[in-house]
């Protein structure tokens, strides 16, 4: 009687467990699927990390971009049996948050050269002249960054206080697979 017993005590206890591996399986794979919609969204590449030293950051040729809609220089491509650049923007936007009506805000960013031969910048511009760009150099060798200081300027417009303003960095370059990589920045304008 008492085998029985414990028997049924220990099926019970069993039943119990193994209720939770469904439960469990769940909860994981909830978790895998939000940790790669927020990879998918930010966008993220493998190897896109925003951390560099700062020995990996090429100095040549800086380039300020302002707000300019005209057509830039041909971008220098390399013929196709040569070794290609590859651009990689491991940081795409940025929200900025709310700000005052007349602050200037600030944020780096980094543009990484992931291929077998130089990157070539050709133009950068910005989507409006409230925006700026300061980029460390025009040409960026294998394995190197160049670092992208955007400036927002709230006050530039009368009319931004009270809306949120979304604005652009166009990057042209010589990555055959990318030649227009895009950063973007966004802020709530707070009203006077």
């Amino acid at each position: 009687m008492k085998a029985k017993i414990r028997r049924k005590n220990r099926s019970h206890q069993t039943a119990k467990k193994q209720k939770w591996i469904p439960i469990a399986v769940l909860v994981i794979g909830v978790i895998l699927v939000g940790m790669g919609v927020i990879s998918y969204t930010s966008g993220s590449s493998v190897g896109a990390s925003t951390e560099y030293y700062p020995d990996d950051v090429a100095h040549d040729q800086p380039i300020l971009a302002i707000h300019e809609m005209n057509e830039g220089p041909p971008i220098p491509y390399l013929p196709d049996n040569e070794p290609q650049p590859d651009i990689v923007v491991p940081e795409k936007s940025y929200n900025f948050g709310v700000i005052g009506a007349q602050d200037v805000v600030k944020r780096t960013f980094i543009v990484r050269n992931v291929g077998e031969a130089p990157l070539t910048i050709s133009r950068v511009y910005t989507t409006c002249g409230c925006t700026t760009a300061e980029v460390s150099a025009s040409i960026i060798p294998p394995g190197k960054v160049a670092t992208i200081n955007v400036i927002f300027d709230a006050g530039f417009h009368d009319d931004a206080a009270g809306q949120t303003v979304r604005r652009g960095v166009i990057i042209e370059n010589n990555d055959p697979n990318q030649s227009k990589a895009e950063i973007w920045v966004q802020a709530s304008v707070q009203s006077n």
